[in-house]
């Protein structure tokens, strides 16, 4: 079986990770700092230059679609798994942080949910 998208989607980790990397550096934290935002934030800015130029084949961009919706839950699911023991032994002030990001995300889905229209649905662009 041909798996397309994985090359795309490995330079934008490898990317991330290292830019993740440098800048926990640059801030004095021996730690990757939002390595795997930026390499989602490149995983979608590089798709959409490459469908937009016509060099995106719509196998690969099939491809790019699966390894983006399994990077998500993979990547929170080991975040998650890292940090919360660290958190709970961290004190209130951690967890009060951790519940305070959570309904801040819920938050702004549902907002962004209601500007979607009537059935929350946009239609392809043609």
């Amino acid at each position: 079986m041909t798996i397309h998208g994985t090359a795309l989607l490995s330079v934008c980790l490898l990317v991330g990770v290292c830019s993740g990397t440098l800048l926990g550096w640059s801030l004095g934290v021996d730690a990757d700092i939002g390595g795997v935002g930026i390499a989602m934030l490149l995983l979608v800015v590089g798709a959409e230059r490459l469908r937009k130029s016509g060099r995106l084949s719509p196998e690969t961009q099939t491809g790019i679609s699966y390894w983006s919706a399994m990077y998500i839950p993979i990547v929170v699911a080991m975040a998650a798994s890292q940090h919360v023991m660290g958190a709970l032994s961290g004190g209130l002030v951690a967890v009060v942080a951790g519940i305070g990001g959570v309904a801040a995300c819920f938050a702004v889905v549902g907002l962004l949910s209601r500007q979607g229209g009537a059935s929350g649905r946009r239609e392809p662009a043609e």
